[in-house]
Protein backbone atom coordinates (compact mmCIF):
# COMPACT_ATOMS: atom_id res chain seq x y z
CA UNK A 1 0.00 0.00 0.00
CA UNK A 2 1.44 3.20 -1.09
CA UNK A 3 2.02 6.40 1.34
CA UNK A 4 -1.53 8.14 0.72
CA UNK A 5 -3.36 5.12 0.32
CA UNK A 6 -2.71 4.05 3.85
CA UNK A 7 -2.81 7.71 5.20
CA UNK A 8 -6.26 7.77 3.09
CA UNK A 9 -7.40 4.42 5.20
CA UNK A 10 -6.00 6.22 8.32
CA UNK A 11 -8.44 9.10 7.86
CA UNK A 12 -11.55 6.77 7.76
CA UNK A 13 -10.51 5.01 10.63
CA UNK A 14 -10.09 8.91 12.31
CA UNK A 15 -13.57 9.75 11.43
CA UNK A 16 -15.13 6.88 13.04
CA UNK A 17 -13.27 8.23 16.24
CA UNK A 18 -15.04 11.69 15.77
CA UNK A 19 -10.61 12.91 15.85
CA UNK A 20 -10.51 14.57 11.87
CA UNK A 21 -13.14 17.07 10.45
CA UNK A 22 -15.23 15.88 7.68
CA UNK A 23 -14.65 16.54 3.76
CA UNK A 24 -14.31 20.03 3.30
CA UNK A 25 -13.00 21.63 6.97
CA UNK A 26 -9.11 21.12 8.30
CA UNK A 27 -8.09 21.54 12.00
CA UNK A 28 -6.47 25.36 12.23
CA UNK A 29 -4.78 27.30 14.97
CA UNK A 30 -8.06 29.54 16.40
CA UNK A 31 -7.23 32.23 18.78
CA UNK A 32 -10.35 34.59 19.18
CA UNK A 33 -14.06 34.47 18.73
CA UNK A 34 -15.90 37.93 18.02
CA UNK A 35 -19.38 37.55 19.07
CA UNK A 36 -21.83 39.48 17.29
CA UNK A 37 -25.37 40.68 18.46
CA UNK A 38 -28.10 40.11 15.47
CA UNK A 39 -27.63 43.95 13.80
CA UNK A 40 -24.09 43.29 13.33
CA UNK A 41 -22.64 45.42 16.23
CA UNK A 42 -19.88 43.55 17.98
CA UNK A 43 -21.05 41.98 21.50
CA UNK A 44 -18.09 42.63 23.17
CA UNK A 45 -14.09 42.64 22.86
CA UNK A 46 -12.99 39.61 21.41
CA UNK A 47 -13.20 36.51 22.93
CA UNK A 48 -9.31 34.74 23.94
CA UNK A 49 -10.18 31.16 23.03
CA UNK A 50 -6.62 30.16 23.53
CA UNK A 51 -5.41 27.55 26.01
CA UNK A 52 -3.95 29.37 29.06
CA UNK A 53 -3.30 25.91 31.11
CA UNK A 54 0.51 26.14 30.20
CA UNK A 55 3.19 28.81 30.50
CA UNK A 56 2.02 31.06 27.54
CA UNK A 57 -1.53 30.65 25.81
CA UNK A 58 -1.81 28.48 23.07
CA UNK A 59 -4.25 28.91 19.95
CA UNK A 60 -6.96 26.06 20.20
CA UNK A 61 -7.39 23.42 17.06
CA UNK A 62 -10.91 24.27 15.79
CA UNK A 63 -12.62 22.31 12.90
CA UNK A 64 -13.37 24.83 10.13
CA UNK A 65 -13.91 25.34 6.15
CA UNK A 66 -10.49 24.21 4.57
CA UNK A 67 -8.61 27.43 3.73
CA UNK A 68 -7.36 27.97 0.34
CA UNK A 69 -4.05 27.16 -0.52
CA UNK A 70 -2.36 30.72 -0.19
CA UNK A 71 1.21 31.79 -2.77
CA UNK A 72 1.86 34.97 -3.52
CA UNK A 73 -1.80 35.66 -3.87
CA UNK A 74 -4.63 37.61 -1.85
CA UNK A 75 -7.36 34.94 -1.34
CA UNK A 76 -9.08 34.70 1.28
CA UNK A 77 -10.93 31.65 3.79
CA UNK A 78 -14.86 31.64 4.43
CA UNK A 79 -15.82 32.70 8.05
CA UNK A 80 -12.75 32.93 9.40
CA UNK A 81 -9.22 34.07 8.52
CA UNK A 82 -6.27 36.27 10.12
CA UNK A 83 -6.73 39.43 11.80
CA UNK A 84 -5.35 41.44 8.60
CA UNK A 85 -8.11 39.71 6.36
CA UNK A 86 -10.91 39.67 8.78
CA UNK A 87 -10.51 43.57 10.68
CA UNK A 88 -8.11 45.01 8.49
CA UNK A 89 -4.78 45.15 11.59
CA UNK A 90 -1.86 43.81 11.64
CA UNK A 91 1.30 43.52 13.85
CA UNK A 92 3.43 44.12 10.59
CA UNK A 93 4.00 46.15 7.67
CA UNK A 94 0.78 45.21 6.02
CA UNK A 95 1.89 46.04 2.81
CA UNK A 96 -1.33 44.37 1.15
CA UNK A 97 -3.60 45.34 4.00
CA UNK A 98 -6.13 47.51 2.64
CA UNK A 99 -6.48 44.62 -0.21
CA UNK A 100 -6.73 42.13 1.94
CA UNK A 101 -9.29 43.23 3.69
CA UNK A 102 -11.28 44.36 1.02
CA UNK A 103 -10.95 40.86 -1.08
CA UNK A 104 -12.92 39.32 2.43
CA UNK A 105 -15.92 41.48 2.18
CA UNK A 106 -16.25 41.38 -0.96
CA UNK A 107 -15.77 37.47 -1.13
CA UNK A 108 -18.40 37.16 1.74
CA UNK A 109 -21.07 40.11 -0.04
CA UNK A 110 -21.10 37.69 -2.95
CA UNK A 111 -20.90 34.40 -1.58
CA UNK A 112 -23.80 35.19 0.97
CA UNK A 113 -26.04 37.56 -0.99
CA UNK A 114 -29.87 36.42 -0.56
CA UNK A 115 -29.07 34.52 2.33
CA UNK A 116 -31.82 34.58 5.05
CA UNK A 117 -30.17 32.89 7.90
CA UNK A 118 -30.08 35.51 11.17
CA UNK A 119 -26.34 34.54 12.22
CA UNK A 120 -24.78 34.95 8.37
CA UNK A 121 -26.88 38.41 8.15
CA UNK A 122 -25.48 39.66 11.14
CA UNK A 123 -21.66 38.88 9.83
CA UNK A 124 -22.40 40.55 6.37
CA UNK A 125 -23.58 43.65 8.50
CA UNK A 126 -20.46 43.50 10.49
CA UNK A 127 -18.47 43.74 7.57
CA UNK A 128 -20.22 46.89 6.25
CA UNK A 129 -20.65 48.33 9.57
CA UNK A 130 -16.37 47.91 10.81
CA UNK A 131 -13.66 49.98 9.88
CA UNK A 132 -9.88 49.15 10.98
CA UNK A 133 -10.07 52.33 13.08
CA UNK A 134 -12.30 51.06 15.18
CA UNK A 135 -9.90 48.73 16.25
CA UNK A 136 -8.29 51.24 18.46
CA UNK A 137 -11.73 52.74 19.52
CA UNK A 138 -12.25 49.41 20.97
CA UNK A 139 -9.35 49.48 22.70
CA UNK A 140 -8.92 45.36 21.76
CA UNK A 141 -5.65 43.31 22.85
CA UNK A 142 -2.92 43.81 20.63
CA UNK A 143 -2.03 40.06 20.83
CA UNK A 144 -5.22 39.13 18.67
CA UNK A 145 -3.48 41.09 15.06
CA UNK A 146 -1.86 38.02 13.08
CA UNK A 147 -3.96 35.35 15.01
CA UNK A 148 -6.84 33.63 13.50
CA UNK A 149 -10.49 34.48 14.42
CA UNK A 150 -13.53 32.98 13.90
CA UNK A 151 -17.28 34.17 14.59
CA UNK A 152 -20.39 33.70 16.81
CA UNK A 153 -23.95 34.93 17.30
CA UNK A 154 -24.20 36.08 20.65
CA UNK A 155 -27.67 34.78 21.25
CA UNK A 156 -26.68 31.17 20.40
CA UNK A 157 -23.11 31.71 21.50
CA UNK A 158 -23.47 28.27 23.18
CA UNK A 159 -24.74 26.79 20.74
CA UNK A 160 -21.60 26.76 18.21
CA UNK A 161 -19.72 29.29 15.61
CA UNK A 162 -21.11 30.83 12.56
CA UNK A 163 -18.83 28.26 10.21
CA UNK A 164 -20.73 25.56 12.19
CA UNK A 165 -24.34 26.82 11.22
CA UNK A 166 -26.27 24.34 8.44
CA UNK A 167 -27.14 27.19 6.28
CA UNK A 168 -22.57 28.31 6.01
CA UNK A 169 -21.98 24.19 5.32
CA UNK A 170 -24.71 24.13 2.49
CA UNK A 171 -23.08 27.34 1.21
CA UNK A 172 -19.22 26.24 1.43
CA UNK A 173 -20.14 22.39 -0.05
CA UNK A 174 -22.23 24.04 -2.99
CA UNK A 175 -19.00 26.83 -3.80
CA UNK A 176 -16.72 23.51 -3.68
CA UNK A 177 -19.07 22.05 -6.44
CA UNK A 178 -19.01 24.95 -8.59
CA UNK A 179 -15.36 25.17 -9.49
CA UNK A 180 -13.43 24.02 -12.30
CA UNK A 181 -12.61 20.65 -11.68
CA UNK A 182 -11.32 17.82 -14.34
CA UNK A 183 -12.41 14.46 -13.92
CA UNK A 184 -9.77 11.09 -14.44
CA UNK A 185 -9.66 8.31 -12.36
CA UNK A 186 -8.09 8.61 -9.01
CA UNK A 187 -4.65 6.70 -8.30
CA UNK A 188 -6.02 5.87 -5.06
CA UNK A 189 -9.38 4.69 -5.22
CA UNK A 190 -9.35 3.51 -8.66
CA UNK A 191 -12.72 5.62 -9.08
CA UNK A 192 -13.52 8.03 -11.85
CA UNK A 193 -13.33 11.22 -9.45
CA UNK A 194 -12.68 14.91 -9.37
CA UNK A 195 -8.88 15.84 -9.32
CA UNK A 196 -7.50 17.80 -6.51
CA UNK A 197 -5.61 20.29 -8.22
CA UNK A 198 -3.77 21.73 -5.68
CA UNK A 199 -3.45 19.35 -2.59
CA UNK A 200 -3.91 21.34 0.67
CA UNK A 201 -0.83 22.11 2.93
CA UNK A 202 0.94 19.91 5.07
CA UNK A 203 1.93 21.99 8.42
CA UNK A 204 4.25 21.53 11.64
CA UNK A 205 7.04 19.72 10.18
CA UNK A 206 10.19 20.70 12.19
CA UNK A 207 11.88 23.03 10.46
CA UNK A 208 9.80 23.73 7.34
CA UNK A 209 7.82 26.94 6.45
CA UNK A 210 4.83 28.15 8.63
CA UNK A 211 2.58 27.78 5.63
CA UNK A 212 2.81 24.38 5.25
CA UNK A 213 4.25 21.95 2.39
CA UNK A 214 3.23 19.59 -0.05
CA UNK A 215 4.08 15.92 -1.14
CA UNK A 216 2.31 15.94 -3.97
CA UNK A 217 3.15 19.31 -6.56
CA UNK A 218 4.39 20.19 -9.81
CA UNK A 219 5.24 23.93 -10.37
CA UNK A 220 7.76 23.94 -13.02
CA UNK A 221 7.55 22.69 -16.57
CA UNK A 222 9.77 20.03 -16.38
CA UNK A 223 7.58 18.10 -13.66
CA UNK A 224 4.50 18.14 -16.14
CA UNK A 225 3.90 16.04 -19.02
CA UNK A 226 1.07 15.41 -21.74
CA UNK A 227 0.22 19.37 -21.44
CA UNK A 228 -1.25 18.44 -17.59
CA UNK A 229 -0.76 21.11 -15.31
CA UNK A 230 -0.46 20.96 -11.65
CA UNK A 231 -2.70 18.03 -9.80
CA UNK A 232 -3.40 16.49 -13.29
CA UNK A 233 -0.13 15.14 -13.62
CA UNK A 234 -0.89 12.41 -10.68
CA UNK A 235 -4.64 12.73 -10.46
CA UNK A 236 -6.45 12.29 -7.03
CA UNK A 237 -9.18 12.91 -6.48
CA UNK A 238 -10.27 15.96 -4.30
CA UNK A 239 -11.87 13.32 -1.44
CA UNK A 240 -8.51 11.47 -1.22
CA UNK A 241 -6.22 14.44 -1.20
CA UNK A 242 -8.23 16.31 1.59
CA UNK A 243 -8.27 12.60 3.42
CA UNK A 244 -4.17 12.32 3.51
CA UNK A 245 -3.67 15.62 4.34
CA UNK A 246 -5.70 15.96 7.09
CA UNK A 247 -4.43 12.61 8.35
CA UNK A 248 -0.52 13.81 7.94
CA UNK A 249 -1.37 17.23 9.64
CA UNK A 250 -3.51 15.22 12.84
CA UNK A 251 -0.43 12.97 13.24
CA UNK A 252 1.91 15.69 13.34
CA UNK A 253 0.10 18.21 16.03
CA UNK A 254 2.24 18.29 19.10
CA UNK A 255 0.99 15.89 21.78
CA UNK A 256 -0.69 13.41 18.80
CA UNK A 257 1.19 10.51 20.58
CA UNK A 258 1.61 10.22 17.00
CA UNK A 259 4.76 11.76 15.95
CA UNK A 260 8.43 11.85 17.45
CA UNK A 261 11.23 13.79 16.31
CA UNK A 262 14.16 11.68 14.66
CA UNK A 263 17.35 14.26 13.26
CA UNK A 264 15.35 16.84 10.94
CA UNK A 265 12.61 14.34 10.61
CA UNK A 266 9.59 14.72 11.56
CA UNK A 267 8.54 10.89 12.09
CA UNK A 268 4.89 10.05 11.92
CA UNK A 269 3.67 6.37 13.02
CA UNK A 270 0.08 4.38 12.72
CA UNK A 271 -1.17 1.48 12.85
CA UNK A 272 -3.99 -0.52 11.07
CA UNK A 273 -5.23 -3.36 13.17
CA UNK A 274 -8.77 -5.17 13.68
CA UNK A 275 -10.06 -2.83 16.21
CA UNK A 276 -9.07 0.64 17.48
CA UNK A 277 -7.78 -0.60 20.79
CA UNK A 278 -5.28 -2.73 19.02
CA UNK A 279 -3.96 -0.40 17.02
CA UNK A 280 -3.87 2.31 19.94
CA UNK A 281 -1.59 -0.22 21.63
CA UNK A 282 0.39 -1.26 18.60
CA UNK A 283 1.34 3.02 18.84
CA UNK A 284 1.81 3.44 21.77
CA UNK A 285 4.67 0.31 22.31
CA UNK A 286 6.57 2.06 19.35
CA UNK A 287 6.57 5.26 21.04
CA UNK A 288 7.88 4.00 24.10
CA UNK A 289 10.30 1.91 21.50
CA UNK A 290 11.58 5.23 20.53
CA UNK A 291 10.63 7.33 23.70
CA UNK A 292 10.95 5.55 26.66
CA UNK A 293 7.91 4.68 28.65
CA UNK A 294 6.54 7.20 30.88
CA UNK A 295 3.69 7.16 33.46
CA UNK A 296 1.18 8.48 31.01
CA UNK A 297 1.65 5.94 28.61
CA UNK A 298 2.26 2.65 30.87
CA UNK A 299 -0.72 4.02 33.03
CA UNK A 300 -3.01 4.24 29.67
CA UNK A 301 -2.25 0.69 27.76
CA UNK A 302 -0.04 -1.65 30.17
CA UNK A 303 2.21 -1.53 27.57
CA UNK A 304 5.29 -1.87 29.70
CA UNK A 305 5.40 -5.80 30.01
CA UNK A 306 5.24 -5.92 26.26
CA UNK A 307 8.19 -3.92 25.68
CA UNK A 308 10.03 -5.42 28.21
CA UNK A 309 9.41 -8.77 26.44
CA UNK A 310 10.09 -7.30 23.07
CA UNK A 311 13.36 -5.52 24.36
CA UNK A 312 14.70 -9.08 25.68
CA UNK A 313 13.39 -11.50 22.70
CA UNK A 314 10.69 -13.17 24.57
CA UNK A 315 7.48 -14.31 23.10
CA UNK A 316 5.62 -10.53 23.60
CA UNK A 317 2.87 -12.36 21.63
CA UNK A 318 1.47 -14.03 24.64
CA UNK A 319 0.37 -10.49 25.76
CA UNK A 320 -2.12 -9.72 23.46
CA UNK A 321 -2.39 -12.16 20.28
CA UNK A 322 -4.04 -9.30 18.66
CA UNK A 323 -0.85 -7.50 17.82
CA UNK A 324 0.98 -10.26 16.22
CA UNK A 325 -2.09 -11.03 13.92
CA UNK A 326 -2.70 -9.43 10.65
CA UNK A 327 -1.65 -5.45 12.74
CA UNK A 328 -0.31 -3.22 9.97
CA UNK A 329 2.32 -0.75 10.86
CA UNK A 330 3.75 2.53 9.42
CA UNK A 331 6.59 4.87 9.58
CA UNK A 332 6.97 8.10 7.84
CA UNK A 333 9.83 10.45 7.98
CA UNK A 334 9.61 13.90 6.83
CA UNK A 335 12.07 16.89 6.29
CA UNK A 336 11.43 19.98 5.24
CA UNK A 337 13.02 21.06 1.78
CA UNK A 338 11.84 24.54 0.79
CA UNK A 339 7.76 24.11 -0.30
CA UNK A 340 8.29 20.90 -0.41
CA UNK A 341 8.80 17.77 1.76
CA UNK A 342 10.96 15.05 1.62
CA UNK A 343 10.37 11.50 2.43
CA UNK A 344 13.16 10.71 4.70
CA UNK A 345 11.81 6.80 4.90
CA UNK A 346 8.44 4.54 4.71
CA UNK A 347 8.48 1.56 6.55
CA UNK A 348 4.94 -0.67 6.11
CA UNK A 349 5.08 -4.25 7.32
CA UNK A 350 3.35 -6.36 10.09
CA UNK A 351 4.02 -5.08 13.75
CA UNK A 352 5.54 -8.10 14.64
CA UNK A 353 8.30 -7.80 11.53
CA UNK A 354 9.06 -4.27 13.34
CA UNK A 355 9.27 -6.04 16.64
CA UNK A 356 12.00 -8.39 15.00
CA UNK A 357 13.73 -5.63 14.31
CA UNK A 358 13.46 -3.27 17.38
CA UNK A 359 14.46 -6.53 19.01
CA UNK A 360 17.48 -7.12 17.21
CA UNK A 361 18.27 -3.49 17.63
CA UNK A 362 18.42 -3.75 21.13
CA UNK A 363 20.86 -6.87 21.25
CA UNK A 364 23.03 -5.04 19.15
CA UNK A 365 23.64 -1.82 21.10
CA UNK A 366 23.73 -4.32 24.57
CA UNK A 367 26.99 -3.29 26.72
CA UNK A 368 28.82 -3.77 30.21
CA UNK A 369 28.79 -2.03 31.92
CA UNK A 370 25.34 -0.29 30.65
CA UNK A 371 24.78 3.23 30.68
CA UNK A 372 23.70 5.10 34.32
CA UNK A 373 20.46 5.96 32.37
CA UNK A 374 18.16 3.33 31.78
CA UNK A 375 16.01 5.21 29.45
CA UNK A 376 18.29 5.78 26.80
CA UNK A 377 16.05 6.55 23.67
CA UNK A 378 17.43 6.78 20.19
CA UNK A 379 17.54 10.63 20.23
CA UNK A 380 19.77 10.29 23.17
CA UNK A 381 21.85 7.91 21.24
CA UNK A 382 22.12 10.59 18.14
CA UNK A 383 23.19 13.23 20.54
CA UNK A 384 26.65 11.13 21.12
CA UNK A 385 27.11 11.92 17.01
CA UNK A 386 26.34 16.19 17.02
CA UNK A 387 29.35 18.52 18.42
CA UNK A 388 28.64 19.68 21.93
CA UNK A 389 25.63 17.38 22.16
CA UNK A 390 23.49 20.06 20.52
CA UNK A 391 20.22 18.92 18.64
CA UNK A 392 20.49 21.11 15.73
CA UNK A 393 24.37 19.75 15.22
CA UNK A 394 22.97 16.12 14.34
CA UNK A 395 23.83 15.59 11.00
CA UNK A 396 20.34 15.48 9.40
CA UNK A 397 20.90 12.79 6.75
CA UNK A 398 22.34 10.10 9.32
CA UNK A 399 19.54 10.13 11.58
CA UNK A 400 17.27 9.23 8.72
CA UNK A 401 19.38 6.58 7.16
CA UNK A 402 20.03 5.08 10.92
CA UNK A 403 16.18 5.24 11.63
CA UNK A 404 15.59 3.69 8.25
CA UNK A 405 18.16 0.85 9.15
CA UNK A 406 16.78 -0.14 13.01
CA UNK A 407 12.96 -0.49 10.93
CA UNK A 408 14.50 -2.49 7.93
CA UNK A 409 16.91 -4.44 9.76
CA UNK A 410 19.45 -3.73 7.22
CA UNK A 411 22.94 -2.58 7.69
CA UNK A 412 23.67 0.62 9.66
CA UNK A 413 24.98 4.14 7.19
CA UNK A 414 28.67 3.87 7.92
CA UNK A 415 29.00 7.55 8.17
CA UNK A 416 27.39 6.45 11.70
CA UNK A 417 30.78 4.84 12.53
CA UNK A 418 32.48 7.45 11.17
CA UNK A 419 30.86 10.32 13.28
CA UNK A 420 31.22 8.44 16.71
CA UNK A 421 34.76 7.77 15.82
CA UNK A 422 35.20 11.59 14.98
CA UNK A 423 33.58 12.75 18.06
CA UNK A 424 35.46 10.38 19.86
CA UNK A 425 38.75 11.61 18.92
CA UNK A 426 37.95 15.42 19.18
CA UNK A 427 36.41 14.87 22.88
CA UNK A 428 37.47 11.50 24.15
CA UNK A 429 34.25 11.01 25.75
CA UNK A 430 34.29 7.34 25.28
CA UNK A 431 30.72 6.35 27.10
CA UNK A 432 28.28 3.51 26.93
CA UNK A 433 26.22 4.84 24.51
CA UNK A 434 28.63 5.78 21.55
CA UNK A 435 30.48 2.56 22.59
CA UNK A 436 27.03 0.74 22.08
CA UNK A 437 26.82 2.36 18.61
CA UNK A 438 30.52 0.96 18.02
CA UNK A 439 29.46 -2.56 18.87
CA UNK A 440 26.63 -2.27 16.89
CA UNK A 441 27.70 -1.12 13.40
CA UNK A 442 31.14 -4.07 13.91
CA UNK A 443 28.28 -6.82 14.37
CA UNK A 444 25.88 -5.69 11.99
CA UNK A 445 28.02 -4.35 9.32
CA UNK A 446 31.43 -6.09 9.58
CA UNK A 447 30.08 -8.94 11.03
CA UNK A 448 32.65 -8.91 13.55
CA UNK A 449 32.95 -11.77 15.99
CA UNK A 450 35.51 -10.15 17.97
CA UNK A 451 32.81 -7.39 19.48
CA UNK A 452 31.76 -8.98 23.12
CA UNK A 453 29.47 -7.60 25.28
CA UNK A 454 31.42 -6.99 28.22
CA UNK A 455 34.94 -7.40 28.65
CA UNK A 456 36.85 -10.33 26.61
CA UNK A 457 39.69 -12.04 28.57
CA UNK A 458 40.39 -14.42 25.85
CA UNK A 459 39.84 -11.42 22.41
CA UNK A 460 42.76 -11.27 20.50
CA UNK A 461 41.74 -8.58 17.81
CA UNK A 462 44.54 -6.27 18.16
CA UNK A 463 42.02 -2.94 18.02
CA UNK A 464 40.72 -4.95 21.51
CA UNK A 465 44.19 -5.29 22.86
CA UNK A 466 45.54 -2.30 22.24
CA UNK A 467 42.33 -0.38 23.28
CA UNK A 468 42.43 -2.42 26.50
CA UNK A 469 46.47 -1.99 27.08
CA UNK A 470 45.61 1.98 26.51
CA UNK A 471 43.28 1.55 29.46
CA UNK A 472 46.25 -0.06 31.47
CA UNK A 473 48.53 3.36 31.03
CA UNK A 474 45.59 5.82 32.07
CA UNK A 475 45.10 3.55 35.07
CA UNK A 476 49.21 3.67 35.62
CA UNK A 477 49.08 7.20 35.34
CA UNK A 478 46.11 7.80 37.71
CA UNK A 479 47.14 5.76 40.53
CA UNK A 480 50.43 7.57 40.19
CA UNK A 481 49.24 11.25 40.01
CA UNK A 482 45.81 10.85 41.00
CA UNK A 483 42.74 12.15 39.55
CA UNK A 484 43.39 15.89 39.40
CA UNK A 485 45.95 15.74 36.63
CA UNK A 486 45.40 18.68 34.00
CA UNK A 487 45.82 16.41 30.99
CA UNK A 488 45.33 12.78 31.29
CA UNK A 489 46.74 10.46 29.09
CA UNK A 490 43.14 9.98 27.15
CA UNK A 491 43.06 14.09 26.81
CA UNK A 492 46.68 14.20 25.08
CA UNK A 493 46.71 10.84 23.20
CA UNK A 494 43.26 8.73 22.81
CA UNK A 495 42.68 10.08 19.21
CA UNK A 496 46.11 9.31 17.49
CA UNK A 497 46.48 6.47 19.41
CA UNK A 498 43.29 4.62 18.32
CA UNK A 499 44.33 5.56 14.86
CA UNK A 500 48.27 5.76 14.74
CA UNK A 501 48.97 3.46 17.26
CA UNK A 502 52.68 3.36 16.20
CA UNK A 503 53.51 7.12 16.97
CA UNK A 504 51.76 6.70 21.02
CA UNK A 505 52.43 3.77 22.44
CA UNK A 506 56.18 3.65 22.25
CA UNK A 507 55.44 7.14 24.29
CA UNK A 508 53.55 5.55 26.83
CA UNK A 509 55.29 2.50 27.56
CA UNK A 510 58.19 5.25 28.24
CA UNK A 511 56.17 6.90 30.38
CA UNK A 512 54.89 4.27 32.15
CA UNK A 513 58.50 3.45 33.69
CA UNK A 514 58.68 6.39 36.13
CA UNK A 515 54.54 5.94 37.09
CA UNK A 516 54.78 2.14 37.75
CA UNK A 517 58.43 3.11 39.81
CA UNK A 518 56.29 5.76 41.79
CA UNK A 519 53.20 3.04 42.78
CA UNK A 520 55.91 0.42 43.82
CA UNK A 521 56.89 2.71 46.78
CA UNK A 522 53.08 3.61 47.68
CA UNK A 523 51.31 0.48 46.82
CA UNK A 524 53.70 -2.99 45.54
CA UNK A 525 51.21 -5.43 45.29
CA UNK A 526 49.43 -3.49 43.27
CA UNK A 527 52.42 -2.55 41.33
CA UNK A 528 52.30 -6.11 40.25
CA UNK A 529 49.05 -6.56 39.18
CA UNK A 530 49.39 -4.13 36.68
CA UNK A 531 52.92 -4.90 35.44
CA UNK A 532 51.20 -8.23 34.81
CA UNK A 533 48.49 -6.71 33.23
CA UNK A 534 51.03 -5.23 30.67
CA UNK A 535 52.68 -8.75 30.22
CA UNK A 536 49.46 -10.62 29.48
CA UNK A 537 48.35 -7.69 26.38
CA UNK A 538 51.73 -7.86 25.16
CA UNK A 539 51.50 -11.79 24.77
CA UNK A 540 48.74 -11.47 23.30
CA UNK A 541 49.93 -9.47 20.48
CA UNK A 542 50.89 -11.06 17.40
CA UNK A 543 54.04 -12.22 17.76
CA UNK A 544 56.08 -9.34 15.60
CA UNK A 545 59.35 -7.44 16.26
CA UNK A 546 56.53 -4.34 16.08
CA UNK A 547 53.55 -5.50 17.66
CA UNK A 548 52.05 -1.60 17.04
CA UNK A 549 51.08 -1.11 13.38
CA UNK A 550 51.19 2.06 11.62
CA UNK A 551 47.50 3.12 11.21
CA UNK A 552 43.84 1.44 11.77
CA UNK A 553 41.01 1.24 9.97
CA UNK A 554 37.59 2.71 11.28
CA UNK A 555 36.64 -1.57 12.09
CA UNK A 556 39.91 -1.45 13.97
CA UNK A 557 39.46 1.89 16.11
CA UNK A 558 35.83 0.89 16.79
CA UNK A 559 37.52 -2.24 18.71
CA UNK A 560 39.90 -0.17 19.96
CA UNK A 561 37.04 2.00 21.52
CA UNK A 562 35.45 -1.27 22.71
CA UNK A 563 38.41 -2.18 24.09
CA UNK A 564 39.28 0.58 26.29
CA UNK A 565 35.59 1.31 27.24
CA UNK A 566 35.46 -2.77 28.81
CA UNK A 567 39.03 -2.28 30.45
CA UNK A 568 38.56 1.12 32.20
CA UNK A 569 35.77 -0.32 33.90
CA UNK A 570 36.65 -2.97 35.35
CA UNK A 571 39.35 -0.52 37.20
CA UNK A 572 36.10 0.99 38.64
CA UNK A 573 35.15 -2.39 40.16
CA UNK A 574 37.33 -2.57 42.53
CA UNK A 575 39.87 0.06 44.44
CA UNK A 576 43.86 -0.66 44.10
CA UNK A 577 44.08 -1.95 47.39
CA UNK A 578 41.49 -4.73 46.74
CA UNK A 579 42.93 -5.59 43.35
CA UNK A 580 46.13 -6.08 44.63
CA UNK A 581 45.41 -8.46 47.48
Amino acid sequence: MTILASLNRSYERLVLEHKVPIFGFSSEKISYVISLNNDGSVAGAPIDWRDVSGKKPVPRMIAVPQPTKRTSGIVPNFLWDKSSYVLGVTGGEGKRLKDEHEAFKNFHFKLLAGTTDEGLIAFLRFLDQWRPDHFAEYNWPKDIKEQNIIFALESERRMGFLHERRAAKEIWAQMALEGEHSEAICLITGKKSSIARLHPSIKNVWGGQSSGGSIVSFNNDAFTSYGHEQGDNAPISEAVAFAYTTALNTYLEKGSGHRIQIGDASTIFWADASDAETAEQAEDVFFAMCNGVDEGVEAKSHIKPILEAIRQGQPWQNFNPKLAKGTRFYVLGLAPNAARLSIRFWFENEFGVLTEHYSRFVEDMKIEPPDKDTKITLWKYLLETAVLRKNENIPPNLAGEWMRAILFGTPYPLTLLSTVLMRLRADGDVNGRRVSILKSVLIRNFKTKEAPVALDPDNTNKGYLLGRLFAVYEQIQTVALGRNVNATIKDKFYGSASAQPRKVFAVLDRGSANHLSKIGKQMPGYKVVLEKQLSELMNRMSPTNDPFPPAFAAEEQALFGLGYYHQRNEFFKAKPEEAAS
